[in-house]
């Protein structure tokens, strides 16, 4: 079983499902029986193809064969069907999920936050954070950050800021990218104190800026009419032997003109 199911598996990933499929069938008729890791393989490689139909279909084989669905083969479902924006039909495959006595987990919760996400339904992203805590699951580093990127891109940012604080208090260290996302929000909201602060905050605890949050903090600084802090931010990475990038000269020189300092450009 287990090296059909790897073939079966390697199959899905190179898109030739068909013949996955076909793999299955010679299976059952050599009574070689297949599992639930076998299942799952096939179901994904359906998913990505948005070939729900076929998903269906091995459901109910599944049943036939008394093989159930594990939270691994639920959540496969549900993350495509958010991806592909069916958002209630995801809601619904978790409730049979727990019919059948399968606890969603971070990783079905995550999918379910970023499906509403993706729908700008920040709302209901927020409802289903709040029943990921209630059915006693502590939320990791990517389910904050799911809600903390919402947030900051539609400049919620006493939300994103509150969120961004509990994962300190929780002992969470923030990773790079939530905290790009929080430097970005906050340049956006026109708070660039508090943006300063935050880099500070990220250098001090060890995190070095990648080339996002540099391009990030760069424009950032421009847009708000801190041209002389970008410069000196821009010196600085010279100075550190940071790989400095045509995007990053970009924004220099577009901030230059913008504020009618063409002489330093």
């Amino acid at each position: 079983v287990h090296a059909y199911s790897t073939i079966i598996d390697s199959l899905c990933k190179d898109k030739m499902v068909d013949e996955a499929l076909a793999l299955l069938q010679e299976m059952i008729e050599k009574d070689i029986p297949p599992n639930v890791v076998t299942y799952s393989c096939l179901i994904q490689g359906l998913c990505n193809l948005s070939r729900w139909k076929d998903v269906d279909k091995l459901f109910a084989e599944m049943k036939v064969y008394k093989i159930v669905p594990n939270v691994i083969t639920f959540n496969i479902v549900v993350d495509a069907l958010c991806k592909e924006g069916h958002i209630e039909d995801a809601e619904e495959v978790v409730q049979i999920m727990i019919q059948q006595g399968q606890n969603p987990d971070l990783v079905t919760y995550s999918s379910l936050m970023d499906g509403y996400c993706l729908q700008r339904r920040i709302d209901d992203a927020r409802r289903v954070f709040n029943t990921m805590v209630a059915s006693g699951l502590t939320p990791d580093l990517h389910s904050y950050g799911i809600l903390i990127n919402a947030y900051s891109k539609t400049k919620k940012m006493e939300a994103a800021m509150n969120l961004f604080r509990e994962i300190q208090h929780k002992g969470l260290k923030p990773n790079i990218v939530v905290y790009t996302t929080v430097l970005q929000g906050l340049f956006s909201s026109g708070r660039y104190l508090s943006a300063r602060e935050i880099f500070n905050e990220m250098q001090a605890s060890g995190i070095k800026p990648n080339f996002h949050t540099y391009c990030v903090m760069l424009d950032g600084l421009c847009k708000t009419g801190y041209i002389d802090e970008a410069l000196q931010l821009f010196h600085a990475m010279e100075t550190d032997g940071t790989n400095l990038h045509i995007e990053m000269y970009n924004i220099i020189l577009d901030g230059l003109c913008k504020s009618k300092r063409l002489d330093s450009a």
